[in-house]
Protein backbone atom coordinates (compact mmCIF):
# COMPACT_ATOMS: atom_id res chain seq x y z
CA UNK A 1 0.00 0.00 0.00
CA UNK A 2 2.83 2.03 0.96
CA UNK A 3 4.66 1.06 -2.59
CA UNK A 4 1.49 2.04 -4.51
CA UNK A 5 1.12 5.72 -2.58
CA UNK A 6 4.63 6.41 -3.57
CA UNK A 7 4.27 5.85 -6.91
CA UNK A 8 0.98 8.22 -7.09
CA UNK A 9 3.03 10.55 -5.41
CA UNK A 10 6.27 10.54 -7.62
CA UNK A 11 3.98 10.46 -10.15
CA UNK A 12 1.81 13.76 -9.67
CA UNK A 13 4.13 15.22 -7.05
CA UNK A 14 7.42 14.98 -8.25
CA UNK A 15 7.29 18.68 -10.35
CA UNK A 16 7.93 21.51 -8.21
CA UNK A 17 5.59 22.96 -10.52
CA UNK A 18 2.93 21.01 -9.35
CA UNK A 19 3.62 21.47 -5.56
CA UNK A 20 3.17 25.51 -6.00
CA UNK A 21 0.55 25.19 -8.44
CA UNK A 22 -1.48 22.80 -5.03
CA UNK A 23 -0.05 25.07 -2.48
CA UNK A 24 -1.98 28.17 -4.63
CA UNK A 25 -5.18 26.20 -5.05
CA UNK A 26 -5.28 25.02 -1.27
CA UNK A 27 -4.68 29.02 -0.03
CA UNK A 28 -7.42 30.33 -2.25
CA UNK A 29 -10.12 27.92 -1.71
CA UNK A 30 -9.39 28.06 2.43
CA UNK A 31 -9.31 31.36 2.11
CA UNK A 32 -12.75 31.91 0.23
CA UNK A 33 -14.38 29.18 2.13
CA UNK A 34 -13.54 30.62 5.67
CA UNK A 35 -13.84 34.68 4.80
CA UNK A 36 -16.00 34.48 1.81
CA UNK A 37 -18.69 35.80 3.82
CA UNK A 38 -16.26 38.66 5.27
CA UNK A 39 -14.56 39.49 1.72
CA UNK A 40 -17.89 38.92 -0.17
CA UNK A 41 -17.37 43.05 -1.16
CA UNK A 42 -13.81 42.34 -2.13
CA UNK A 43 -15.05 39.36 -3.74
CA UNK A 44 -17.26 40.93 -5.89
CA UNK A 45 -15.33 44.07 -6.36
CA UNK A 46 -12.23 41.72 -8.28
CA UNK A 47 -15.40 39.90 -10.25
CA UNK A 48 -16.61 43.18 -11.46
CA UNK A 49 -13.04 44.75 -12.20
CA UNK A 50 -12.08 41.48 -14.24
CA UNK A 51 -15.13 42.11 -16.20
CA UNK A 52 -14.52 45.78 -16.67
CA UNK A 53 -11.05 45.11 -17.49
CA UNK A 54 -11.95 43.86 -20.92
CA UNK A 55 -13.74 47.31 -21.62
CA UNK A 56 -10.53 49.24 -20.55
CA UNK A 57 -8.55 47.07 -23.17
CA UNK A 58 -10.65 47.62 -25.64
CA UNK A 59 -10.20 51.67 -24.98
CA UNK A 60 -6.63 51.37 -25.02
CA UNK A 61 -6.40 49.64 -28.12
CA UNK A 62 -8.54 52.67 -29.48
CA UNK A 63 -6.12 54.79 -28.77
CA UNK A 64 -7.52 55.98 -25.04
CA UNK A 65 -4.74 56.46 -22.39
CA UNK A 66 -5.33 53.81 -19.55
CA UNK A 67 -6.07 56.25 -16.84
CA UNK A 68 -8.98 58.10 -19.43
CA UNK A 69 -10.37 54.88 -19.70
CA UNK A 70 -10.40 53.60 -16.38
CA UNK A 71 -12.40 56.74 -15.01
CA UNK A 72 -14.99 56.26 -18.27
CA UNK A 73 -15.55 53.20 -17.56
CA UNK A 74 -16.08 53.81 -14.02
CA UNK A 75 -18.71 56.80 -14.42
CA UNK A 76 -20.65 54.40 -16.54
CA UNK A 77 -20.57 51.44 -14.00
CA UNK A 78 -21.73 53.53 -11.54
CA UNK A 79 -24.29 55.27 -13.26
CA UNK A 80 -25.74 51.64 -13.98
CA UNK A 81 -25.40 50.62 -10.35
CA UNK A 82 -27.26 53.79 -9.52
CA UNK A 83 -29.80 53.33 -12.30
CA UNK A 84 -30.02 49.98 -10.96
CA UNK A 85 -30.78 50.53 -7.45
CA UNK A 86 -32.75 53.74 -8.00
CA UNK A 87 -34.78 52.43 -10.93
CA UNK A 88 -35.42 48.81 -11.27
CA UNK A 89 -34.94 47.67 -7.85
CA UNK A 90 -38.25 50.18 -6.48
CA UNK A 91 -40.33 48.15 -9.45
CA UNK A 92 -39.04 44.81 -8.74
CA UNK A 93 -39.87 45.30 -4.78
CA UNK A 94 -43.14 46.90 -5.91
CA UNK A 95 -44.39 44.22 -8.28
CA UNK A 96 -42.77 41.73 -5.43
CA UNK A 97 -45.15 43.04 -3.17
CA UNK A 98 -48.61 42.94 -5.12
CA UNK A 99 -47.75 38.86 -6.20
CA UNK A 100 -46.48 37.94 -2.68
CA UNK A 101 -50.68 38.49 -1.28
CA UNK A 102 -52.19 37.32 -4.63
CA UNK A 103 -50.14 33.73 -4.09
CA UNK A 104 -53.46 33.02 -1.34
CA UNK A 105 -55.76 33.86 -4.16
CA UNK A 106 -54.24 31.44 -6.72
CA UNK A 107 -54.30 28.88 -3.96
CA UNK A 108 -57.51 29.14 -3.71
CA UNK A 109 -58.41 29.02 -6.95
CA UNK A 110 -55.99 25.93 -7.41
CA UNK A 111 -57.83 23.77 -4.66
CA UNK A 112 -61.25 24.77 -5.97
CA UNK A 113 -60.02 23.35 -9.32
CA UNK A 114 -58.47 20.23 -7.92
CA UNK A 115 -61.64 19.61 -6.05
CA UNK A 116 -63.73 19.44 -9.71
CA UNK A 117 -61.26 16.62 -11.26
CA UNK A 118 -62.67 13.55 -9.88
CA UNK A 119 -65.76 14.73 -11.51
CA UNK A 120 -64.47 15.29 -14.50
CA UNK A 121 -61.86 11.92 -14.75
CA UNK A 122 -62.57 8.93 -13.56
CA UNK A 123 -59.19 8.09 -12.51
CA UNK A 124 -58.50 10.94 -10.17
CA UNK A 125 -60.00 9.98 -6.56
CA UNK A 126 -61.52 12.96 -4.36
CA UNK A 127 -58.95 11.45 -1.51
CA UNK A 128 -56.07 11.89 -3.77
CA UNK A 129 -57.25 15.14 -4.47
CA UNK A 130 -57.45 16.22 -0.80
CA UNK A 131 -54.19 14.66 0.24
CA UNK A 132 -52.21 16.80 -2.74
CA UNK A 133 -54.15 19.42 -1.15
CA UNK A 134 -53.03 18.98 2.05
CA UNK A 135 -49.29 18.64 1.03
CA UNK A 136 -49.31 21.76 -0.98
CA UNK A 137 -51.15 23.52 1.63
CA UNK A 138 -48.39 22.60 4.16
CA UNK A 139 -45.77 23.64 1.51
CA UNK A 140 -47.27 27.25 1.05
CA UNK A 141 -47.52 27.32 4.63
CA UNK A 142 -43.76 26.25 5.33
CA UNK A 143 -42.75 28.83 2.55
CA UNK A 144 -44.82 31.46 4.02
CA UNK A 145 -43.40 31.00 7.47
CA UNK A 146 -39.58 31.05 5.76
CA UNK A 147 -40.19 34.12 4.26
CA UNK A 148 -41.64 36.33 7.29
CA UNK A 149 -39.06 34.97 9.11
CA UNK A 150 -36.95 36.08 6.54
CA UNK A 151 -38.42 39.11 6.49
CA UNK A 152 -38.44 40.18 10.16
CA UNK A 153 -36.99 43.76 11.35
CA UNK A 154 -33.96 42.26 12.61
CA UNK A 155 -32.98 40.83 8.67
CA UNK A 156 -34.30 43.62 6.87
CA UNK A 157 -31.86 46.00 8.98
CA UNK A 158 -29.35 43.54 8.73
CA UNK A 159 -29.69 43.63 4.90
CA UNK A 160 -30.06 47.12 4.80
CA UNK A 161 -26.52 48.11 6.13
CA UNK A 162 -25.67 45.40 3.74
CA UNK A 163 -26.61 47.23 0.68
CA UNK A 164 -25.53 50.42 2.22
CA UNK A 165 -21.65 49.22 2.59
CA UNK A 166 -22.22 47.15 -0.70
CA UNK A 167 -22.88 50.48 -2.73
CA UNK A 168 -20.56 52.80 -0.63
CA UNK A 169 -17.16 50.16 -0.82
CA UNK A 170 -18.17 48.63 -4.05
CA UNK A 171 -17.67 51.09 -6.43
CA UNK A 172 -14.71 52.07 -4.53
CA UNK A 173 -12.71 49.12 -4.57
CA UNK A 174 -13.51 48.53 -8.36
CA UNK A 175 -12.13 51.71 -9.00
CA UNK A 176 -8.61 51.01 -7.07
CA UNK A 177 -8.70 47.34 -8.41
CA UNK A 178 -8.82 48.56 -12.59
CA UNK A 179 -6.60 52.24 -11.58
CA UNK A 180 -4.32 50.03 -9.65
CA UNK A 181 -4.20 46.46 -11.44
CA UNK A 182 -0.61 45.97 -12.26
CA UNK A 183 0.50 47.17 -8.54
CA UNK A 184 -1.76 44.85 -7.03
CA UNK A 185 -0.97 42.52 -9.42
CA UNK A 186 3.24 42.84 -8.80
CA UNK A 187 2.27 42.70 -5.22
CA UNK A 188 1.45 39.61 -5.21
CA UNK A 189 3.50 38.76 -7.42
CA UNK A 190 6.15 39.07 -5.32
CA UNK A 191 5.09 36.33 -2.18
CA UNK A 192 5.42 34.19 -5.61
CA UNK A 193 8.70 32.11 -6.54
CA UNK A 194 9.93 33.10 -9.67
CA UNK A 195 9.47 30.56 -11.93
CA UNK A 196 5.59 29.37 -11.86
CA UNK A 197 5.20 28.46 -15.64
CA UNK A 198 2.90 25.81 -14.79
CA UNK A 199 0.74 28.17 -13.20
CA UNK A 200 0.72 31.06 -15.46
CA UNK A 201 -0.07 28.20 -17.91
CA UNK A 202 -3.42 27.62 -16.20
CA UNK A 203 -4.26 31.17 -15.58
CA UNK A 204 -3.75 31.72 -19.00
CA UNK A 205 -6.21 29.12 -20.28
CA UNK A 206 -8.34 29.97 -17.25
CA UNK A 207 -8.15 33.75 -18.00
CA UNK A 208 -9.56 33.09 -21.54
CA UNK A 209 -12.06 30.35 -20.40
CA UNK A 210 -13.26 32.63 -17.62
CA UNK A 211 -13.80 35.77 -19.19
CA UNK A 212 -15.67 34.30 -22.08
CA UNK A 213 -17.88 32.77 -20.36
CA UNK A 214 -18.85 35.45 -17.40
CA UNK A 215 -19.00 37.95 -20.26
CA UNK A 216 -21.33 36.34 -22.13
CA UNK A 217 -22.85 34.98 -19.46
CA UNK A 218 -23.96 38.48 -18.15
CA UNK A 219 -24.74 39.89 -21.63
CA UNK A 220 -27.15 36.31 -21.90
CA UNK A 221 -29.27 37.84 -18.75
CA UNK A 222 -29.69 40.78 -19.94
CA UNK A 223 -30.93 39.81 -23.13
CA UNK A 224 -33.24 37.29 -22.72
CA UNK A 225 -34.83 39.08 -19.72
CA UNK A 226 -34.82 42.23 -22.27
CA UNK A 227 -36.70 40.28 -24.49
CA UNK A 228 -38.94 38.33 -21.93
CA UNK A 229 -39.85 41.32 -20.65
CA UNK A 230 -40.91 43.01 -24.55
CA UNK A 231 -42.70 39.53 -25.03
CA UNK A 232 -44.48 39.62 -21.50
CA UNK A 233 -45.66 43.31 -21.84
CA UNK A 234 -47.55 43.13 -25.56
CA UNK A 235 -49.21 40.49 -24.19
CA UNK A 236 -50.26 42.22 -20.80
CA UNK A 237 -48.96 39.44 -18.59
CA UNK A 238 -49.26 40.81 -14.99
CA UNK A 239 -45.67 41.58 -13.02
CA UNK A 240 -44.30 41.35 -16.72
CA UNK A 241 -40.84 42.94 -15.08
CA UNK A 242 -40.94 40.49 -11.82
CA UNK A 243 -41.05 37.61 -13.99
CA UNK A 244 -39.10 38.82 -17.01
CA UNK A 245 -35.88 39.21 -13.84
CA UNK A 246 -36.66 35.36 -12.97
CA UNK A 247 -36.21 34.58 -16.65
CA UNK A 248 -33.34 36.14 -16.84
CA UNK A 249 -31.36 34.73 -14.11
CA UNK A 250 -32.77 31.49 -14.82
CA UNK A 251 -29.83 31.03 -17.30
CA UNK A 252 -27.39 30.89 -14.74
CA UNK A 253 -28.02 27.28 -14.06
CA UNK A 254 -28.22 25.57 -17.15
CA UNK A 255 -31.23 23.38 -17.83
CA UNK A 256 -32.94 23.57 -14.12
CA UNK A 257 -33.39 27.03 -14.48
CA UNK A 258 -35.70 28.05 -17.48
CA UNK A 259 -37.35 24.70 -16.08
CA UNK A 260 -38.06 25.92 -12.73
CA UNK A 261 -39.03 29.47 -13.80
CA UNK A 262 -41.78 27.98 -16.51
CA UNK A 263 -43.65 27.03 -13.30
CA UNK A 264 -44.52 30.83 -11.80
CA UNK A 265 -45.41 32.26 -15.39
CA UNK A 266 -47.73 29.59 -16.13
CA UNK A 267 -49.34 29.93 -13.03
CA UNK A 268 -49.50 33.64 -13.39
CA UNK A 269 -50.94 33.33 -17.12
CA UNK A 270 -53.47 30.48 -15.95
CA UNK A 271 -55.10 32.67 -12.97
CA UNK A 272 -55.01 35.34 -15.51
CA UNK A 273 -56.61 34.27 -18.75
CA UNK A 274 -57.54 30.46 -17.97
CA UNK A 275 -57.26 27.49 -20.56
CA UNK A 276 -57.59 30.68 -23.43
CA UNK A 277 -55.64 31.37 -26.66
CA UNK A 278 -53.31 34.23 -24.80
CA UNK A 279 -52.41 31.91 -22.61
CA UNK A 280 -51.57 29.18 -25.11
CA UNK A 281 -49.82 31.82 -27.38
CA UNK A 282 -48.26 33.52 -24.26
CA UNK A 283 -46.22 29.85 -23.37
CA UNK A 284 -45.33 29.47 -27.21
CA UNK A 285 -43.88 32.63 -27.52
CA UNK A 286 -41.94 31.71 -24.17
CA UNK A 287 -41.18 28.16 -25.54
CA UNK A 288 -39.53 30.33 -28.56
CA UNK A 289 -37.79 32.50 -26.30
CA UNK A 290 -36.08 29.26 -24.42
CA UNK A 291 -35.33 27.56 -27.79
CA UNK A 292 -33.69 30.79 -29.06
CA UNK A 293 -31.24 31.08 -26.22
CA UNK A 294 -29.84 27.67 -26.18
CA UNK A 295 -29.92 27.06 -29.85
CA UNK A 296 -29.04 30.38 -31.34
CA UNK A 297 -27.68 32.85 -28.20
CA UNK A 298 -25.34 30.62 -26.29
CA UNK A 299 -23.46 28.90 -29.36
CA UNK A 300 -23.45 33.26 -30.76
CA UNK A 301 -21.81 34.29 -26.89
CA UNK A 302 -19.67 31.58 -25.98
CA UNK A 303 -18.13 29.27 -28.79
CA UNK A 304 -16.61 26.62 -27.45
CA UNK A 305 -16.45 27.96 -24.35
CA UNK A 306 -19.04 25.73 -22.55
CA UNK A 307 -17.40 22.49 -23.69
CA UNK A 308 -18.29 20.81 -20.74
CA UNK A 309 -20.59 17.88 -20.53
CA UNK A 310 -24.19 18.61 -19.35
CA UNK A 311 -23.31 15.85 -16.23
CA UNK A 312 -20.66 17.59 -15.25
CA UNK A 313 -22.51 21.40 -15.43
CA UNK A 314 -25.32 19.66 -13.22
CA UNK A 315 -22.42 18.04 -10.76
CA UNK A 316 -20.81 21.59 -10.49
CA UNK A 317 -24.09 23.43 -10.10
CA UNK A 318 -24.62 21.02 -6.79
CA UNK A 319 -21.16 21.14 -5.82
CA UNK A 320 -20.26 24.64 -5.66
CA UNK A 321 -23.48 26.23 -5.39
CA UNK A 322 -23.68 24.14 -2.07
CA UNK A 323 -20.57 25.84 -1.38
CA UNK A 324 -20.79 29.08 -2.04
CA UNK A 325 -24.34 29.64 -3.19
CA UNK A 326 -25.05 32.43 -5.99
CA UNK A 327 -21.54 32.62 -6.65
CA UNK A 328 -21.09 29.19 -6.69
CA UNK A 329 -23.70 28.25 -9.04
CA UNK A 330 -22.32 31.57 -11.00
CA UNK A 331 -19.49 29.99 -11.70
CA UNK A 332 -20.14 26.25 -12.05
CA UNK A 333 -19.12 25.95 -14.98
CA UNK A 334 -15.70 28.45 -15.30
CA UNK A 335 -15.06 26.34 -12.21
CA UNK A 336 -15.75 22.91 -13.92
CA UNK A 337 -13.62 24.25 -16.48
CA UNK A 338 -10.65 25.40 -14.04
CA UNK A 339 -10.99 21.63 -12.69
CA UNK A 340 -10.51 19.95 -16.37
CA UNK A 341 -7.31 22.86 -17.28
CA UNK A 342 -5.99 21.42 -13.75
CA UNK A 343 -6.48 17.98 -14.61
CA UNK A 344 -4.96 18.74 -18.40
CA UNK A 345 -1.65 20.70 -17.37
CA UNK A 346 -0.83 18.84 -14.23
CA UNK A 347 2.47 17.23 -15.27
CA UNK A 348 2.67 13.76 -14.63
CA UNK A 349 5.82 11.39 -14.26
CA UNK A 350 5.79 8.01 -15.73
CA UNK A 351 6.48 5.28 -14.05
CA UNK A 352 10.04 3.50 -14.78
CA UNK A 353 8.61 0.25 -14.54
CA UNK A 354 5.50 0.54 -17.02
CA UNK A 355 7.72 2.39 -19.23
CA UNK A 356 10.69 -0.24 -19.26
CA UNK A 357 8.00 -2.73 -20.34
CA UNK A 358 6.44 -0.89 -22.55
CA UNK A 359 10.18 -0.68 -24.06
CA UNK A 360 10.47 -4.22 -23.89
CA UNK A 361 7.53 -5.20 -25.86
Amino acid sequence: MIEIFKAWYNRYFSDPQAVLLLVLLIVGFTIVLTLGNMLAPVLAAMVIAYLLEAVVQKMKQLGSQRQIAVILVWFVFVAFLIFLVFGMLPLLSNQLAQFIPEVTLYWSKAQAYLFTLPEKYDFISSKQVEVISKDLEQLISTGSKNVLSSASIASITTGAVTIIVYLILLPLMVFFFLKDKRLILNWFGGFLPKDRTLATQVWAEMDKQLGNYVRGKVWEILIVGGVTYVVFSIFGLKYAFLLSVLVGLSVIIPYIGATVVTIPIAVVAFFQWGLSPEFYWLMIAYLIIQALDGNLLVPWLFGNVVNVHPIAIIISILLFGGLWGFWGVFFAIPLATLVNALLNAWPRTIDKTISDEQTAT
